[in-house]
């Protein structure tokens, strides 16, 4: 790609990110990369593959071919519209502090992607609109079955629908912070239910938001 047409493309992936109001810091985070690298191919000093638009797409929703061509290129092309190019899972997402996820609406994220200092990959499918929490305290920590000990990381889909059984995080409404447990029912009744025994269940009716579903979780060593 010679420097006058990566210069091109480079202009149209800066008018899409300045249209979604991203920085290049954040955007470049949020595809797993260093934060020059979006800048490089901006400036036209780098030439973007077909493997970094479709990364670079999948986190800005739109198509590939619309980094890597104009809109004059694109009508010479055959079918380009039909295209179906797999999309790549998106590869990190933020970790929010327990306010920050108490603090998460429908309308809109309550963070701004550019505070967030601290960004982890996912190896599971999830929605956009997920975050990574820490887990605090031991009430998710069980001496049987399934455990998520104090320091766990894990991935929260806001999109996904719970059900009975589902590890989630909610936030009561007297309460600032988001808490994560297990959502249960029983004879009617829901309950956000602690992993571990010594701590009791918490019933809930109109007095809780279920943030979203946990989908992965991870524990750091070191």
């Amino acid at each position: 790609m010679d420097m006058s047409k990566k210069q091109e493309v480079g202009s149209r992936l800066k008018r899409f990110r300045e249209a979604q109001g991203i920085s290049q810091k954040t955007l470049a985070e949020k595809c797993g990369w260093g934060a020059s690298r979006i800048g490089n191919y901006e400036a036209g000093v780098r030439s973007i593959n077909l493997d970094d638009a479709e990364i670079i797409a999948s986190v800005l929703n739109i198509k590939p071919y619309e980094i890597l061509f104009d809109s004059s290129e694109i009508d010479l092309i055959p079918n380009v519209h039909e295209i179906d190019i797999q999309p790549r899972l998106q590869s990190s997402f933020p970790l929010l502090s327990s306010v920050q996820a108490g603090q998460w609406t429908e309308a809109c994220e309550a963070y701004a992607l550019d505070e967030i200092d601290e960004w982890y990959e996912a190896t599971v499918k999830t929605s956009k609109r997920s975050f990574w929490l820490k887990v605090q305290g031991d009430s998710m920590t069980s001496l049987s079955g399934v455990s998520v000990p104090e320091g766990t990381l894990v991935l929260v889909d806001t999109e996904k629908e719970h059900c009975n059984g589902s590890l989630v995080v909610a936030k009561l409404t007297d309460v600032n912070e988001a808490t994560f447990k297990k959502f249960v029912t029983d004879g009617g009744q829901d309950y956000l239910k602690p992993l571990n025994e010594n701590y009791k269940m918490i019933p809930i009716n109109g007095n809780c938001k279920i943030i979203g579903v946990v989908v992965e979780a991870r524990l750091r060593l070191i």
